[in-house]
């Protein structure tokens, strides 16, 4: 349970203590309510099970208002309750008196109010199992005081999930179809397929049928780095020149053209599959589609014939070709010794020191776009960002979870010097509940993602400035973690060994380049 104290709810923190049914349900309280929720968002983004953040009436829901919409946009499986002011003087004035749910509905699969204190287990068993079923998304439960104060005994429904629904059979053979007329087809991975636990499924299809693989999201590492059909790295290729391309648990949203591929003479076919009827696209042309439970559909799709086809011999090898030849290009810059200090080196200093199974956030702008250019996990499931919704400030609430649900991998937030600003005072929980954490804070002295482009427009930039040098380090350390303050290339390496050997939250600071802006072909509008 990840929450911030508030009187209306007292009897959730007073059952948690008080348990003696089964192993305890740990509690975390936080310095923020959208730390709480985003912290939940992570926890179910990780342990692929539903999250639960509790907040407090009023203010303790308005402030998780863009946490629940982060969640709402990636999909996660999020159980947020909340205090609600009492029945008995609605209208009248109560302290923090709001109707929340029309203000969650919009962001949530359902909000709603529970009155009676009879129905709540079984409104809560109603919300976990809501928010956990295809297509997963954030539930919204407020209730009222003096349903939760008081007490009645209910019968709770047996716990297990709704079945998953497997894709229509036509639609795989219609799929598999286009596949074996395909030239140059191009399989993208989305977060669902690690969320759906289609992670072997996906990889062996995609290894089954040899579609080269572009993997974002969660779903980063269900193909390694290095293997041959990864050509993440060669995305604007194989995007440009595909006559087919299959987009498997993820929106046709800006992240992707919107949908739109291949040259403009001749656009790729596109076919979307999503684990539920209201994700597929509408906005665009499909060739075909698929809903349902992606392992399932994966595993129907390896199945039925389309290895081999009409695939051009020399597509899958010009493509890895393109891959390596990017990969070598990154030397440079992952070694340079500018100063100052250019943000690609910080990821040549950080790979060398990653471990198979670390947990790696990313919250900022230019500073994260490098990371998802230059780190390639080996696995899936531990690459967090905030999504297509874009909210920062999601970075301390991530690895707190990271730090709870996985405590034996290294867990790393990289964190621009902008979102710092919107949870760093979160550092303070990490050390009151012993949470070890490496925080990389890429320090350019401005909102960079919008510095480069206001220039461009304008010939100048405003509101894009923040302190040089700005002491983020101290923050952390007067909140009683540790980090160090860096300005050379060379010393990146030795203080993140330090930080890792650090039994404490430990921020690198490091001061970096403001004139460089990472090489974006779309600001995503």
């Amino acid at each position: 349970m990840f929450t911030l104290s508030g009187g209306h709810v007292f009897p959730l923190y007073d059952a948690v203590v008080k348990d003696g049914a089964g192993p305890p349900m740990r509690l975390v309280d936080v310095r923020h309510e959208q730390t709480a929720v985003f912290a939940a968002e992570a926890t179910a983004r990780l342990t692929r099970t539903p999250g639960l953040a509790v907040v407090t009436a009023g203010p303790g829901v308005t402030n998780s208002v863009s946490a629940v919409t982060t969640a709402w946009f990636n999909g996660a499986p999020v159980v947020v309750l909340a205090g609600r002011a009492p029945d008995s003087r609605w209208g009248s004035g109560s302290l923090q008196e709001m109707d929340h749910p029309p203000l969650l509905a919009p962001v949530t699969k359902r909000a709603w109010t529970e009155h009676d204190t009879a129905r709540l287990a079984g409104s809560v068993d109603e919300a976990f199992r809501l928010a956990a079923s295809p297509h997963r998304g954030p539930v919204f439960l407020d209730i009222s005081l003096e349903a939760l104060y008081s007490q009645a005994e209910a019968d709770l429904a047996p716990a297990g999930p709704a079945a998953a629904l497997a894709p229509e059979s036509a639609d795989v053979d219609r799929i598999a179809g286009l596949i074996r007329a395909a030239r140059r087809p191009v399989l993208v991975l989305g977060s669902d397929v690690w969320l759906g636990g289609a992670e072997d499924t996906a990889r062996q299809a995609a290894q089954e049928l040899r579609l080269p693989v572009i993997a974002n999201g969660q779903a980063r590492g269900v193909l390694p780095r290095g293997h041959e059909l990864l050509v993440t790295r060669a995305r604007s290729a194989a995007l440009r020149q595909a006559d087919l391309v299959i987009v498997a648990g993820t929106p046709l949203d800006f992240r992707l053209g919107y949908g739109s591929f291949g040259p403009k003479d001749a656009p790729a076919r596109v076919v979307h599959v999503a684990d539920a009827p209201g994700g597929i696209a509408t906005h665009v042309l499909l060739a075909a589609s698929a809903t349902g439970d992606l392992a399932a559909f994966f595993i129907a799709l390896a199945a039925s014939g389309a290895a081999g086809g009409q695939a051009d011999p020399e597509w899958v090898p010009g493509l890895a070709e393109a891959t390596r030849a990017a990969l070598a290009s990154d030397g440079p810059l992952l070694a340079s010794d500018a100063d100052p200090v250019h943000p690609a080196r910080i990821y040549g200093e950080l790979l060398k020191v990653l471990d198979d199974d670390a947990v790696v956030i990313g919250d900022g702008g230019d500073f994260v776009s490098f990371a998802g250019k230059y780190v390639e996990p080996l696995r899936p499931g531990g690459w967090l960002d905030p999504g297509p919704f874009g909210c920062l400030g999601t970075g301390l609430g991530y690895a707190i979870a990271a730090r709870v649900a996985r405590p034996s991998a290294q867990v790393v937030l990289l964190l621009g010097d902008g979102a710092a600003g919107f949870s760093l005072m979160d550092a303070d929980t990490l050390v009151r509940h012993g949470l070890p954490v490496v925080i990389v804070c890429g320090n350019n002295a401005g909102w960079g993602l919008e510095r480069h482009p206001m220039r461009a427009l304008y010939g100048y930039d405003v509101a894009a400035d923040l302190q040089p040098g700005c002491r983020y380090d101290e923050v952390v350390r007067a909140l009683g973690g540790a980090g160090e303050l860096v300005t050379k290339a060379a010393d990146i390496g030795p203080a993140l060994g330090r930080a890792f050997a650090a039994d404490a939250p430990y921020l690198v600071n490091v001061v970096t380049d403001p004139e460089i802006a990472y090489p974006r072909s779309t600001t995503g509008v």
